[in-house]
């Protein structure tokens, strides 16, 4: 999860601000002042949180909870550069959140840390008052107050080079911080009006972390000297690859019920083994360890990809008599065929023999799942190429039929499939409102007008090394070299000849527990479905095998191989979204689109596995995909493929870059079916699969694609953190553009300035709709076209309460623990102790509901050891930012979620209420 290529002058994301680079922002604009029946429909929540709920006088006092994480954290410092989502996780827990989300993301004042918050002057300047608990005090015994505010504030202003940061925004707004009519009062003047001042100070650091460069680089970055949350850090160990953190006897909320909390750094491909060790007691997973947890539960063996399948490796080997038959006078030849026919059954004995013995460790856990609080998006780069044609872009996207994708990704899992409406807030936000239409609907009718209009018309057929495609010259002067074989090849495929066993082995082909090509089952088995995905033929980079030429399928869609990248290194993915709805698109926002600059800030990934090293969890899932890809092609294939278009000679081909990691199968399926839909307007794309570790850096961020997948978090300050990710792309001072974390490199004038006063608009209806209407054109810009809300699943011990799948909300890490067993009778739920004591001085409340749901389906759903994952999705979910562990949950056809964006949380969500302003 380290950064990588951090661009010049970038303004962090919210997350960072509160808890690393990666994290999910928290959450919507305030309440819009209307009550329009848009609005109460956007306050549903679109899946519920899944958090095993239970009072506290139902946990047990003590034990250690065991934590799968992506890494161990580089820094501890969540306002660094190299911050990760697990040093968001430790901040949520060992430090002050002056804020923390409830259950649709919207910022709550935390009353452990906050008696008040609130604007007390808006004329001449704006001036927030902060009274702090006269209880919070740092693990040294001194209180918190205006020395660690300023200390915190003069770091992150981005006034002094010296201090190494991810400049954050909001800070460099802040004119003076004094403090106020006592010690605990502390007031903070802006310079300019900033709506999103909740979003400041969480985390907040201690003045002797903060207060000089050399503590603030190097001082926080393997310990914390000084902390205030439930939690306090005991022990960073790297070797071990854990983070342990204990009880902090000077916490003065509610006693943390657990004795310590340890954070294990597990890949994601070894989550599997490690739960079935009994190692772990919660752990966010891919949909392919969810589906075998289901399974174990059931009593079954495995699905038809699993060991049992009979497509393990002793099919593919010759037996005794093929090879005597082939040479009969070659005794020799007949005993080394024996002999791997007898090694290759062994292999697949001890393969079952293992996926069996961890599936009856799976039988310990259950699945939790909701909606992550982040989104999907096929992002259209608008640089160069057809795309920079805003006509083209539209076209692309009413050619998608987002519903179905939505279906594809999230019908299996029993979630909600609605495709987001918004760039800038999901369903279940306050701020949501759905602006699609200034966009419009699917249309392929519509989409074919578009192209017409734009000059593409059927060209008839032409070279492929004549089409124009962004950011890829380096790779058609490849394509000028190649030899006549690969040529002869390529012309093989184009007229439908078929293409067996000219690629690399499909790269999920080592996942099944036999070592066998099982484990990709689910792609080779709908390779011939006109609309799902195939690995067939791909070239990975670093894969030096043959046939990286050849084509993925007949229908327009080809795999070329890219430029190879720079050397491995994790993404960071920063920025969060938010919304509003708009109005309609004028015609100054138009405009092709800008130029990119190479190392822009880039998303973040989790560890991207060898796909010589994926796990034994994967091969079991993948018996569903082949059925769901099958039934999902009808409608791909229903009309006839339009002839190739073209406009002054050149195709019009776009190039279509995916990941291709053992945890990125989902993408490459939703990428293969978006190709199916652009085949059916005459567009044809070529598939580039590109290893996880350099996607972001190498492609994404460096504008070297035509389409992508990638996902970005939602926000509850999407003011101040959209604005990076969609305001128009500006030249630097060296003449490359600034492009910050708009990868699509499309933007309007008039975008930045809707952001702009949204940030700097304290009335809330009046930013609201500043927001739609930035949210209105950036649909029309179609730079970024969403797709889907990720789905989040958690393995859990079912005896883990009041943590899982979180959704929008914060967790409160001092009500986390293990089912009291010894308590019985009816369970009641209560408010947490600090939400109580909150209660009684409200200002206009809306408490936070951190145990909202119902005993009831607790008890049925983890007491049974049933897997959550089929429980009903209609409860509430509660928001928040969760920890971007980053898969992109799985999709049904994939059997593996992406190794996303991780985003971090934020720290504990105390039961809290809006502070009026």
């Amino acid at each position: 999860m380290s950064q990588v290529g951090v661009p010049r002058g970038r303004t962090c994301s919210r997350t960072i601000r509160s808890v690393a680079l990666l994290t999910t922002g928290v959450l919507a604009l305030p309440l819009l002042a209307s009550c329009s029946s848009d609005d109460e429909r956007s306050e549903v929540p679109a899946a519920a949180q899944d958090v095993a709920p239970a009072a506290r006088d139902r946990i047990a006092d003590g034990g250690t909870l065991r934590w799968a994480v992506d890494t161990v954290p580089t820094t501890l410092n969540a306002f660094q550069a190299d911050a990760d989502a697990t040093t968001s996780r430790v901040a949520g827990a060992v430090l002050p959140s002056l804020f923390t989300l409830d259950k649709t993301g919207r910022p709550q004042r935390n009353p452990d840390y906050l008696e008040s918050a609130k604007i007390i002057e808006r004329e001449p300047k704006q001036v927030v008052l902060y009274k702090l608990n006269q209880q919070a005090v740092w693990s040294d015994g001194r209180e918190l107050g205006a020395p660690d505010f300023v200390a915190q504030w003069r770091a992150l202003s981005g006034k002094d080079s010296a201090y190494w940061t991810a400049r954050n925004a909001g800070y460099e707004r802040i004119q003076k911080i004094e403090r106020g009519a006592n010690d605990l009062e502390v007031r903070v003047t802006f310079n300019k009006p900033y709506a999103d001042w909740r979003g400041l100070f969480s985390p907040l650091y201690p003045k002797d972390v903060m207060g000089a460069p050399n503590t603030f680089n190097d001082g926080a970055r393997t310990k914390l000297k000084s902390t205030a949350g439930p939690f306090q850090l005991k022990e960073l160990d790297r070797e071990d690859r854990e983070v342990t953190l204990v009880r902090n006897p000077r916490w003065w909320g509610a006693r943390p019920k657990l004795d310590s909390i340890v954070l294990s750094a597990v890949p994601r491909d070894k989550r599997a083994a490690a739960l079935a060790d009994g190692t772990l007691d919660l752990a966010e997973i891919d949909s392919p360890v969810a589906q075998r947890i289901k399974q174990a539960a059931k009593g079954e063996k495995g699905g038809g990809a699993g060991p049992q399948s009979g497509t393990g490796p002793q099919s593919a080997q010759p037996s005794p008599s093929q090879s005597a038959a082939n040479d009969s006078d070659d005794e020799k030849a007949a005993e080394k065929a024996a002999e791997a026919a007898q090694a290759s059954r062994k292999k697949a004995n001890e393969a079952i023999a293992k996926y069996t013995k961890e599936q009856k460790g799976l039988r310990a856990y259950v699945v939790r799942k909701s909606l992550e609080p982040a989104f999907t998006q096929l992002a259209l780069n608008g640089e160069t190429g057809p795309l920079a044609d805003e006509r083209v872009r539209r076209a692309v996207a009413r050619a998608l039929d987002r519903q179905k994708l939505a279906e594809a990704v999230l019908k299996p899992l029993g979630l909600p499939a609605n495709p987001p409406g918004s760039h800038l807030a999901l369903a279940g936000q306050h701020a949501y409102a759905d602006s699609s239409d200034a966009l419009g609907e699917q249309d392929t009718q519509e989409a074919q007008g578009l192209l017409a209009d734009a000059g593409w018309t059927p060209g008839g057929a032409l070279k492929k090394e004549d089409g124009t495609k962004a950011g890829s010259e380096a790779d058609a002067d490849k394509k000028k070299d190649k030899n006549e074989d690969e040529e002869a090849t390529n012309t093989d495929t184009e007229s439908g000849a078929p293409q067996s066993g000219s690629g690399p082995e499909s790269d999920s082909s080592s996942d099944s527990p036999s070592g066998s090509a099982s484990g990709s089952a689910s792609e080779s088995a709908s390779g011939s479905d006109s609309d799902s995905a195939s690995d067939d033929g791909a070239y990975i980079v670093g894969d030096d095998k043959p046939g990286h030429d050849a084509p993925a399928s007949g229908t327009g869609t080809r795999v070329i191989a890219p430029t190879f990248g720079t050397a491995f290194q994790r993404a960071v993915l920063t920025w969060r979204t938010e919304s509003v709805d708009g109005s309609g698109v004028k015609a100054q926002d138009r405009q092709p689109g800008g130029g990119g600059m190479a190392g822009a800030y880039a998303p973040s990934g989790t560890e991207a596995p060898s796909p010589s090293s994926t796990s034994a969890s994967a091969s079991p899932s993948s018996s569903g995909s082949a059925s769901t890809s099958a039934s999902a092609s009808a409608t791909s294939s229903a009309s006839a493929l339009p002839g190739s278009l073209a406009k002054d000679g050149k195709p019009l081909t776009l190039r279509f870059v995916l990941p291709s990691g053992s945890g990125s199968e989902q993408l490459r399926t939703v990428g293969e079916k978006i190709a199916r839909m652009l085949d059916r307007i005459g567009i044809r794309t070529e598939i580039t699969k590109v290893a996880d570790a350099n996607y972001f850096k190498d492609h994404i961020a460096s504008g070297d694609y035509d389409l992508a997948l990638y996902s970005w978090p939602a926000t509850a300050y999407p003011a101040t953190d959209g604005r990076p990710i969609y305001a128009k792309p500006v030249p630097a001072s060296d003449g490359t553009l600034l492009v910050e974390q708009n990868y699509t490199r499309v933007g309007t004038d008039h975008i930045n300035q809707l952001f702009d006063q949204a940030a700097s608009e304290l009335d809330e209806k009046e930013a609201g709709d500043l927001l739609r209407q930035a949210d209105a054109r950036i649909w029309a810009a179609a730079g970024s076209i969403p797709l889907y809300q990720r789905p989040q699943l958690v393995a859990a011990k079912p005896s883990v309460a009041n943590a899982g799948a979180f959704a929008f909300a914060s967790p409160r890490y001092e009500d986390i623990g293990f089912k009291n067993t010894g308590k019985s009778g009816p369970e009641k739920t209560v408010m947490p102790e600090s939400a109580e004591s909150e209660a009684t001085h409200s200002e206009s409340a809306e408490p936070e509901a951190t145990h909202s749901e119902s005993a009831e389906s607790e008890a049925t759903d983890s007491e049974s050891g049933e897997p959550e994952a089929e429980r009903s999705e209609s409860a509430e979910p509660e928001a928040t930012h969760s920890e971007a562990t980053h898969s992109e949950s799985a999709e049904p056809e994939a059997t593996d979620s992406e190794s996303g964006e991780p985003e971090a949380e934020q720290s504990e969500s105390a039961g809290s209420e809006s502070d009026e302003e």
